[in-house]
């Protein structure tokens, strides 16, 4: 049978479920694992669990197969893309939440941050600086100076920045983050650029 849905469309696909081809979701989550194990991967510097996450992705998953309306919406991989990001997010703001983690499994400034084109792996220090001109491993010499540059940004970021912080440091753009939060493109790319220079005047 799904030698029949390979040759479907997305849009195909959903109207067959939604007509009591209950087989289809089978396939449709087969189809899309790969999507919701990257966004596990990429939302794991978050502090979540792994597992968890790959569930919450596909609930929401199982959220886009349900809301997904062609003539509303972009395609359904887009869709899908957007609604596992959100479940995903929401999950782990849940878990810090009821966790009350202290500062010290906040993500770190050295976490690793993006991969570039030549294959280095660049940290939130380095990435924010923007290739200062000071190295960024001789400006924190200890925990101690470390944990006040992360207290400082709990401190002086508003709840909708450490949003947005949080989502940059996953990799995505200020207008994935837009779309993920709910949020329009330009409040969005004005907190990132806000937040940029509070944490480089802190540094």
């Amino acid at each position: 049978m799904y030698t029949d849905y390979h040759q479907m469309t997305d849009e195909e696909l959903i109207d067959r479920l939604r007509g009591g081809e209950a087989p289809v979701m089978d396939y449709i989550c087969d189809k899309y694992k790969n999507l919701v194990r990257s966004k596990a991967k990429s939302m794991f510097i978050l502090g979540a669990d792994g597992e968890d996450l790959i569930q919450e992705g596909m609930i929401g998953l199982f959220k886009a197969v349900r809301d997904y309306d062609s003539g509303r919406d972009a395609s359904f991989l887009t869709f899908a893309d957007l609604c596992v990001s959100r479940q995903m997010y929401t999950a782990v703001q849940a878990a810090k939440r009821q966790k009350h983690m202290p500062l010290n499994t906040y993500v770190s400034i050295y976490s690793n941050f993006a991969e570039q084109e030549n294959g280095e792996v660049r940290n939130l220090l380095e990435e924010i600086t923007d290739n200062a001109s000071s190295d960024p491993e001789t400006l924190f010499l200890d925990k101690e100076r470390v944990a006040y540059l992360e207290s400082a940004i709990d401190s002086e970021l508003s709840a909708f920045e450490k949003q947005v912080l949080d989502l940059y440091m996953t990799g995505m753009s200020y207008s994935q983050i837009a779309k993920v939060l709910g949020r329009d493109e330009k409040s969005t790319d004005n907190a990132l650029q806000r937040l940029k220079g509070k944490i480089k005047k802190m540094l």
